[in-house]
């Protein structure tokens, strides 16, 4: 299984426009189904909810990340957050985990941020579902 980890294009956008502060605005995490078919046009949390899964232990709009901080240093911006789960009596089905700002309020205007595809549907029954970030950062923007 390959996972892989992508920014929604109209992410640096809504970056750009101050839609989105890294360092104060809430962010979610939302479990998507395997129907979800990811595009560059996503741009808001109203474009993804209708994948949104559902199972015990999982609350429709995700999860808030904590532990959350961005910092700069030799060319590189790098967004962390504490690791997330569902549990420890959880039974949730995903293949998509989207990072969501929901600091606006409403499906509409709450900016997406990017999104892990984990190549195929991942389940646990009765237990937790966990996202363990990588140790480098959940993403890095580099300029040089």
């Amino acid at each position: 299984m390959t996972v892989t980890a992508t920014l929604y294009g109209g992410f640096m956008e809504s970056l750009a426009n101050k839609q989105i502060n890294l360092y104060n605005d809430t962010f979610h995490v939302m479990l998507l189904g395997s129907g979800y078919t990811p595009s560059d046009a996503h741009r808001y949390q109203s474009d993804i909810s209708a994948q949104e899964i559902t199972g015990t232990g999982y609350t429709a709009g995700g999860q808030a990340l904590s532990g959350v901080g961005a910092s700069y240093a030799s060319n590189t911006l790098t967004f962390t957050a504490n690791n997330i789960s569902w549990g420890p009596d959880s039974t949730i089905s995903a293949q998509y985990a989207a990072i969501v700002d929901v600091t606006p309020g409403a499906a509409a205007s709450n900016p997406l941020i990017g999104y892990v595809n984990y190549g195929e549907l991942v389940s646990d029954t009765n237990g937790t579902f966990e996202i363990d970030w990588n140790a480098a950062g959940i993403f890095q923007i580099t300029h040089s």
